[in-house]
């Protein structure tokens, strides 16, 4: 795969940022809401876009929904594929860990250390399916686990048996354990976020509500994140926010399940913009491109309108 990019000074901190698997970037400005910058990369004769994705640190379901008009499974050969790692930030206090079951991605907001700029890190994960919705709720970090075992509920273990696909009471902790080598529990009981023995699953709806991350992923934040960690689980199909004075819509697809249907038509999505406009009473959105982006729900971050000039006193 062949690596394109525009080197805006976003981009640049962006590729200096980015470490084994991690998406690190600088905290905005006060004022702003954007991290990132947009790559492309050109697809191979072997390539598939979950590999592509997979390479890249991205979830699968957001590398489709960014190249529709590009076959999953055969891409043709020199084919550009579109990276979207251009996040508008949550809405809401970036502290902790911050999961938006809409857009199945992470953010995890490590606090400052003296002499340190703040900073910002992304991750794909899978969420609940839609029969078994991951629970919007703020809790904690509350332990971390090397090597899992996992006690399938009964619910779960009568699923399987009904699709012929016994489980055991207990699966023990090793390469055969879909928890994978680590997980943060948490103070909800029965969730973890947690790693995976099937590495080409993350970033879709398959889960029966735990998150779930890429090996690298979940082994970086086990090593970094302090059990307490507040952990906030939302659920933002619209975001809007600021980036270089002009206001930006982020729209994902519809989940499946109960989460999809709260996050249905233009009521959220006109709650999400008039949020990030209620300073600014002379802005003037564009709300043509607003539906257009509303049709597309790619994923990538559209400019909507631009933020007034100052009124002159004089």
């Amino acid at each position: 795969m062949k690596l394109v990019t525009n080197l805006s000074l976003f981009t640049l901190l962006f590729l200096l940022t980015r470490t084994a698997q991690a998406d690190v970037f600088p905290m905005p400005a006060p004022g702003e809401d954007m991290i990132g910058a947009i790559t492309t990369v050109t697809a191979g004769t072997e390539d598939t876009l979950i590999d592509i994705a997979r390479a890249h640190d991205l979830g699968y379901d957001e590398i489709r929904a960014a190249n529709p008009a590009v076959d999953s499974w055969m891409p043709r050969d020199n084919t550009t594929i579109v990276m979207p790692k251009f996040y508008l930030l949550p809405a809401g206090p970036r502290e902790g860990i911050v999961i938006n079951v809409a857009e199945m991605r992470m953010y995890y907001f490590p606090k400052v250390k003296p002499g340190e700029p703040a900073t910002v890190e992304t991750y794909p994960v899978s969420v609940g399916r839609g029969d078994w919705n991951t629970p919007l709720v703020s809790t904690r970090v509350s332990g971390k686990v090397v090597d899992p075992s996992w006690t399938p509920p009964k619910s779960i273990r009568a699923e399987h048996a009904a699709d012929g696909d016994p489980l055991p009471e207990k699966i023990p902790g090793g390469p055969d354990n879909p928890l994978g080598k680590y997980a943060l529990r948490l103070s909800l009981p029965s969730y973890l976020i947690h790693g995976t023995n099937n590495q080409y699953g993350i970033g879709m709806q398959v889960t029966h509500g735990c998150m779930r991350l890429y090996a690298d992923d979940i082994e970086r934040l086990y090593r970094t994140v302090p059990i307490g960690t507040p952990v906030r689980i939302i659920n933002q199909r619209y975001k809007a926010g600021w980036h270089q004075g002009a206001l930006y819509l982020e729209v994902h697809p519809p989940l499946e399940g109960p989460h999809g249907e709260e996050a249905r038509g233009k009521t959220p999505m006109v709650e999400a913009i008039t949020a990030a406009t209620k300073d600014f009473p002379n802005y003037a959105v564009d709300w043509h491109q607003v539906d257009v982006t509303d049709l597309e729900s790619s994923g990538i971050p559209a400019s909507v309108a631009s933020m007034p000039e100052p009124v002159s006193t004089r």
